[in-house]
């Protein structure tokens, strides 16, 4: 073991072969070494060797989704942890070589965290990956339809999706990010903003749930309270008209008004209750 062991030390001493890519290096001693090694110092320090060699290639790949609501060096980090998760997770005996497997782990970690952290609104898994695919589909097809965007159809086609799938994605399309409030509207020359269009909560529904509630116990009182509550609310008549109509001082009305109301609460809010 020890033999093996220097052996691959001394390899990984040698120069790195050229890659086809300047930022795919050689490593493949540094794995051998790897997969003979124990779990401890040793080992970590041999892998987060391999891991700053590979960097490069990490950030190369971060690139590739800038311009898409995220800082490049929030997607460099995210790049690098996938780098890590490949390396950790490599297994040299398999036959495959590093890049082919550290790639897609890397470009999944970056889409993962644009599913996870970058949608303004919760949108279930399903719909996120149609709006990919239509999202894509749009952009190829785009290219060759001598400038003019694709309809439904021509986008299930491509895609081999169902016209409803596709309607599903494209509705997704403006899911990503949520329209501030006070964006001005498209067209709109004064400032005329989304905030603009909502109604405020409109007052007389809470009246009309009052007078549905005071119905029957308006019923229920005797005629004169009812008569006097009738002229002053709903005639809008003054105390003394009333008490003048009904033979009886202005004061006398006041009490009962006040009564009558005060009972009609009581008893309102003890059905509520």
């Amino acid at each position: 073991m020890t033999t093996v062991r220097a052996r691959g030390k001394a390899q990984a001493k040698r120069p790195s072969a050229k890659h086809p890519h300047d930022d795919a290096p050689d490593t493949t001693a540094e794995f051998q070494v790897l997969a003979d090694l124990p779990d401890g110092p040793e080992k970590e320090a041999l892998r987060q060797q391999v891991v700053q060699a590979w960097i490069p290639m990490a950030e190369r790949l971060a690139r590739q989704f800038r311009n898409r609501g995220e800082s490049l060096e929030d997607l460099e980090q995210v790049a690098a942890l996938g780098l890590v998760k490949a390396v950790i997770r490599y297994d040299p005996a398999r036959g495959t070589a590093f890049e082919s497997f550290a790639v897609p782990t890397v470009v999944g970690e970056v889409k993962r965290h644009f599913r996870d952290h970058m949608w303004g609104l919760h949108v279930p898994r399903r719909v996120q990956e149609l709006r990919n695919r239509v999202r894509t589909a749009h952009r190829e097809l785009s290219h060759s339809l001598d400038g003019r965007g694709p309809d439904v159809q021509e986008i299930a086609e491509h895609t081999g999706l169902t016209e409803q799938e596709v309607r599903v994605g494209l509705e997704a399309l403006d899911s990503y990010t949520p329209l501030s409030l006070d964006a001005e509207l498209p067209g709109s020359e004064d400032g005329y903003a989304l905030l603009d269009t909502l109604g405020d909560q409109d007052a007389g529904y809470d009246l009309v749930i009052d007078r549905e509630a005071l119905k029957p116990k308006l019923s229920k009182l005797p005629e004169r309270e009812r008569q006097i509550l009738y002229m002053r609310f709903f005639c809008d008549m003054t105390q003394s008209c009333i008490a003048e109509q009904l033979g009886i001082s202005q004061m006398h009305v006041s009490r009962l008004i006040s009564r009558t109301c005060a009972s009609l609460c009581d008893q309102v809010m003890a059905d509520a209750n």
